[in-house]
């Protein structure tokens, strides 16, 4: 209640999206009266000069701030709470854990709209369905009208009403043929109460067409989450590529959504959701929603507020659908759960894996962890009892492991990063009409400008890097900072030397396949060819279709994709993974390769992984043809424990930047003196030294590590730091920022 017995008011603590660490004391607005508010709801508040919208924390009896200083809350925008007692729990959780502001906490629970204060109304979306003359008409019949027949037989698959969103999620050139379809009586507009209930109806099933059968290990994975649906616990589904992890997924799904529960599924990156998005729709009749950044402000919204009441069954969506509140819970699910995508590496950074591991024991329902390449954390959780390990160690169908193969590339003759080795293998694959698959995870044309005569090379004149040749835009362009110029003919330095571009990324090697393969189809998949909305689901869709040859991409291809007529995947450049500084570089590139090497042979034909190295030898290289990935990890988990790193550590990192090369290292200087003093050398405070990469958008940059064998203790001192570090002078002439957990040291 907003007053007490005695009449005294009570005061509102709110959060506020500000990085500062401490909570707000509000008066009640003068309306309110004996109006209930509960934490969760949003405010208007006035701040400074301006106005916020905050978040209820509590409401206290006091404040330890004069009560005649402290301004009013403006509005109330909330009748009730947005966000559980559970959901709450969580942000507090995470708030504590990341050693976060909680304001920026809380806002990153919330879509951008409901942010910024705005209305909670959905805008209900058209939904269209089909008519009984659409029901029953041949579509070859308007095969004369192709964009009318595709949409159509659209329909006639899925037989129920599809909403606005979802045909924009197939194809966003859809209205016209849509409305020209319902001009000729063929599809109508539908009721909107069609397919928008996450319980199942009597007329409706869940499942549109049968599940497909499963092998013995699938069927025991399924079985042993199904017996699990009512309680926490942790899963880690470990499937060699192509072993039906999917599969697995989706008849698990089935079982939670006849509970009338609803199902979380997190994916590490945008390129994945289109596949797997059709392949659930296929499969069930229930509302999907999705959400992930490439989605308008209002989309995202409507996403967060159908699973807030209930009216969505399903959500599909990248690292920060996380807090996406559920009306009905019941099973979270993070496929290529060890990818890097899932921790969040600027301002609230946490780590969608872990967090959703807590959000399972809040909510005692189960979370089910896939990957083929498990994260050597996650592994450690396996060792140590508290994940249970579902393992798949077969392919799925008649489809066998492709075969691994290094190509000693030293001394031999080169075409822009092609030997004439693999040259040759393109060729034998191509004759028998099957796909090749190229990988090198570094777009452009090349990273590198250099003058041929005096050395000079093109740097970027804000971070420690090279400009990266764009040859096709006719730009030179920082892939760390976005600074671009144009591409130049002449040395600035000497005048008279030749610039010559050193490297090799995309775009250069897509130039020279375009000469040797001139008669065959070409595809690069990487961020700059797939820009355009709708650009990555067309090439996907020809590459499906058999119209496309020769696929190049960077990482975006390296896992999820399911190409049936890939039978040959080269690995252009795998060395350029061995050699780093940070601990985390062997077990990315394992993943890395294993996961490329997974897109071949995933159907009846079998498959064959090249990869191009000058390191034969190398170990690492070895250990994974010759024994697998699981003898990769074992032996790295026991080079960390030998070095104490995680996961037999703990491990937080200050980073810091400013314009003044100084004052980074001054002010991790006074942040490393205070935490010596209060670990008592228990902890191991490493730093200040500069970030691998000193300067990056024009500002010199140092960090500082905390290591413990104790997470408890690395928690407690943080704790005692963090209100210190605020007040700290030098803190106010620095940007800075704590990672706990990092994933890389970067």
């Amino acid at each position: 209640m907003v007053k007490l017995q005695s009449g005294n008011e009570l005061i509102f603590r709110v959060a506020i999206a500000v990085p500062v660490y401490r909570l707000f004391d509000y008066l009640p607005p003068e309306q309110v009266g004996l109006t209930p508010v509960k934490p969760g709801i949003r405010l208007e508040v006035p701040f400074g000069k301006t106005k916020k919208i905050a978040f209820l924390v509590e409401c206290v009896p006091h404040s330890d701030i004069d009560i005649a200083k402290l301004k009013r809350v403006e509005r109330i925008l909330d009748e009730k709470p947005l966000l559980s007692k559970k959901d709450l729990a969580l942000l507090h959780w995470a708030g504590r854990y990341y050693h976060h502001p909680l304001g920026e906490v809380f806002s990153a629970a919330f879509p951008v709209a409901l942010r910024q204060g705005k209305s909670v109304v959905i805008q209900t979306e058209k939904r269209y369905a089909l008519t009984a003359s659409g029901r029953a008409i041949d579509s070859e019949l308007l095969k004369r009208t192709p964009k009318q027949k595709s949409v159509l037989e659209k329909f006639q698959a899925h037989q129920n009403s599809l909403s606005e969103a979802e045909l924009s999620a197939w194809n966003h050139n859809w209205r016209s043929s849509v409305k020209q379809l319902a001009d000729r009586q063929l599809l109508q507009l539908a009721g909107s109460e069609v397919g928008t209930s996450s319980t199942p109806s009597v007329v409706e099933p869940i499942i549109r067409n049968t599940a497909l059968h499963c092998n013995a290990p699938q069927q025991a994975a399924v079985t042993a989450v199904c017996d699990s649906l009512e309680q926490f616990g942790v899963f880690l589904l470990e499937g060699v590529t192509g072993s039906g992890k999917t599969e697995v997924y989706m008849q698990i799904i089935r079982a939670v959504l006849e509970q009338g529960r609803q199902v979380l599924v997190l994916l590490p990156e945008i390129t994945l959701t289109p596949q797997l998005e059709e392949r659930f729709r296929q499969r069930f009749t229930v509302s999907i929603a999705i959400s992930h950044s490439k989605l308008t402000d209002r989309q995202r919204a409507c996403a967060w507020l159908n699973m807030q009441r209930g009216e969505c069954a399903i959500l599909l969506g990248t690292r920060s659908a996380l807090f996406t509140p559920l009306k009905n819970p019941g099973l979270i699910i993070l496929d290529e759960e060890h990818d890097a995508s899932f921790k969040q590496q600027e301002g609230f950074r946490f780590s969608a894996r872990d967090v959703a591991v807590v959000r399972g024991k809040l909510l005692n329902i189960p979370v089910l962890l896939g990957s083929a390449t498990p994260a050597l954390e996650t592994l450690h959780n396996v060792e140590n009892g508290r994940y249970r390990l579902l393992h798949l160690p077969e392919r799925a169908g008649n489809a066998t492991a492709p075969i691994l193969q290094l190509l000693d590339i030293r001394n031999k003759k080169m075409q822009e990063g092609l030997s004439e080795a693999l040259i040759a293998e393109i060729r034998l694959t191509l004759a028998k009409n099957e796909q090749v698959l190229l990988f090198l995870n570094r777009r452009g044309f090349a990273p590198t400008l250099i003058c041929h005569s005096c050395g000079w090379v093109a740097r970027c004149r804000r971070c420690d890097a090279n400009m990266v040749i764009h040859y096709d835009e006719g730009v030179l362009r920082c892939h760390h900072c976005g600074q671009e110029q144009r591409l130049i003919r002449q040395c600035p330095a000497c005048t008279t030397g030749e610039l010559t571009p050193l490297g090799l990324g995309t775009e250069r090697v897509e130039k020279v396949l375009a000469e040797l393969f001139a008669n065959k189809t070409i595809v690069r998949l990487d961020r700059d060819s797939t820009q355009r909305k709708g650009a990555l689901e067309n090439y996907l869709q020809q590459i499906n279709q058999g119209a496309v040859d020769i696929i190049l991409g960077t990482q975006m291809l390296a896992k999820g994709h399911h190409f049936p007529n890939v039978t040959l995947v080269a690995i252009l450049d795998v060395d350029s993974g061995l050699f780093s500084i940070d601990f985390h570089a062997p077990e990315k590139l394992a993943q890395m390769i294993v996961q490329v090497s997974g897109r071949a042979g995933r159907a009846e034909k079998p498959g064959r992984v090249i990869m191009q190295t000058r390191q034969p030898e190398h170990p690492l290289l070895t250990t994974l043809i010759r024994q697998g990935y699981n003898s990769f990890a074992k032996t790295a988990l026991a080079e960390r424990k030998e070095a104490s790193l995680p996961p037999f550590s703990y491990q937080a990192l200050l980073r810091a930047q400013a314009v003044d090369a100084q004052m980074p290292k001054l002010f991790l200087g006074e942040v490393a003196q205070l935490g010596q003093e209060f670990s008592k050398g228990h902890i191991d405070i490493l730093g200040p030294v500069a970030a691998p990469m000193a300067r990056r958008a024009g500002l010199y940059r140092y960090q500082l590590l905390f290591q413990s064998s104790r997470r408890p203790e690395l928690h407690s001192l943080l704790d005692a730091l963090m209100p210190l570090i605020e007040k700290l002078k030098l803190a106010k002439k620095v940007r800075w920022s704590l990672d706990v957990d990092p994933v890389d040291l970067y």
